[in-house]
């Protein structure tokens, strides 16, 4: 019997177009694939030996003959294709109509009343990269205190502030404040705070983000497990992502490197239920910043340290790799891609070398997790828990 699940998402891994790529401009897109093309080649044995390259149709990474653990690829049910709407549909909820966007900026009666409630004008107020408008506008802002506002094809609501100008605690209640404003008719998502240090020319963002969510709308497979008296542990921006509903602990991260030693001192400890971690820096550091030999080089890293990973998984331990949605550094423009997630999964009492095939619906983690917890289900999504449990 399983009695803790390692849920590992690798932020923005995705591993070709969905079938409705077209509708969100995102045909041609395979972040995995096309980074593999484009450099030459990856090197991820370590996920190699577990599977990943045996997936259907992914590019650039080889198959072997035996791998060690079980392997597939997920649609998506949900609209959309940002971090929010991956995360909650992976734990058992199907977005009926997307997140709102604002592709030209938030209206006139959203910024008058943000600058009124925070006592500030605001700079930006404009769909950007984030680190290229931190360096329009960074200077500016050093000289009149008032916060950058801007946006993405995403569903988020950004204020971006230096630490030396806006201090930390500051640029939290002015997320609290957009976060109130920004709800009914107008609810996004996310509100983000992205604080930066440095001077014009080498502005850098800090590891001091937060994000301030939506509650998700539905009950949960996070929620279930924190019900049936399980641990519930958040790793990385988890906890944001999810308004700490569902969650029992929670720790935040200042990279990826970090994520994982976070997530292996939570493997040593006696908990039992859910370990959710999100190794958010191939989105932010180098996905949406169109860094192709970053996101290689990270991935990289990440996959070196696989076996420690899974030297500390206990016999009734099982680990899901996986992602949320793709961020295609080869790619136009710096927002995500619309595209099919990996799911590699291992643990000491599944099967070898199973093909779970090409899944409906991301929520059929979340079945198969409640399935393997031996827990209710959220009824969405179909567990595979049968093909891959001896």
């Amino acid at each position: 019997m399983v009695k803790r699940v390692l849920l590992f998402v690798i932020d923005s891994v995705g591993i070709g177009e969905l079938p409705d790529a077209v509708k969100f401009g995102d045909v041609g897109a395979n972040t995995l694939g096309n980074i593999a093309m484009k450099e030459g080649g990856i090197h991820l044995p370590n996920l190699q030996k577990l599977g990943l390259g045996n997936i259907d149709g992914i590019k650039g990474v080889q198959p072997i003959d035996q791998p060690l653990g079980c392997y597939g690829k997920s649609d998506e049910v949900s609209l959309g294709k940002d971090t929010t709407t991956g995360h909650w549909e992976m734990v058992g909820i199907h977005l009926k109509e997307p997140f709102r966007t604002y592709e030209n900026g938030f209206p006139k009666e959203i910024i008058d009343e943000f600058e009124k409630r925070i006592g500030k004008k605001v700079l930006g107020n404009k769909p950007a990269s984030g680190t290229a408008i931190i360096e329009e506008l960074g200077e500016e802002h050093i000289k009149t205190g008032y916060p950058i506002v801007y946006t993405s094809a995403d569903s988020v609501f950004q204020i971006a502030a230096h630490e030396e100008i806006i201090p930390l605690e500051q640029q939290y209640e002015m997320c609290k404040v957009a976060r109130e404003i920004m709800m009914g008719e107008h609810a996004v998502a996310r509100i983000i705070a992205r604080p930066f240090i440095g001077n014009a020319g080498s502005f850098t963002r800090t590891s001091n983000r937060r994000d301030f969510s939506l509650s998700p709308s539905e009950e949960t497979v996070l929620d279930i497990a924190k019900k049936q008296g399980l641990d519930v542990i958040a790793v990385g921006k988890i906890e944001d992502i999810f308004n700490g509903q569902g969650i029992t602990e929670a720790v935040h991260t200042k990279d990826n490197m970090d994520g994982i030693d976070q997530t292996i001192k939570y493997l040593q400890k006696t908990n039992k239920g859910i370990i959710f971690t999100n190794l958010v820096d191939f989105d932010s550091k180098y996905g949406h910043r169109r860094d192709v030999k970053g996101y290689k080089q990270a991935l990289e890293e990440m996959d070196a340290r696989v076996p420690e990973i899974l030297d500390n998984l206990r016999a009734d331990d099982m680990v899901i790799f996986t992602a949320d949605h793709g961020n295609d550094p080869t790619f136009r423009g710096s927002d995500h891609t619309r595209e099919y997630i990996p799911i590699v999964i291992y643990g000491k009492q599944l099967k070898n070398n199973v093909n779970i095939g090409i899944r409906s619906s991301f929520a059929d983690i979340a079945a198969t997790i409640a399935e393997a917890l031996n827990i209710p289900d959220t009824n969405k999504g179909k567990s595979f828990k049968n093909l891959i449990i001896k």
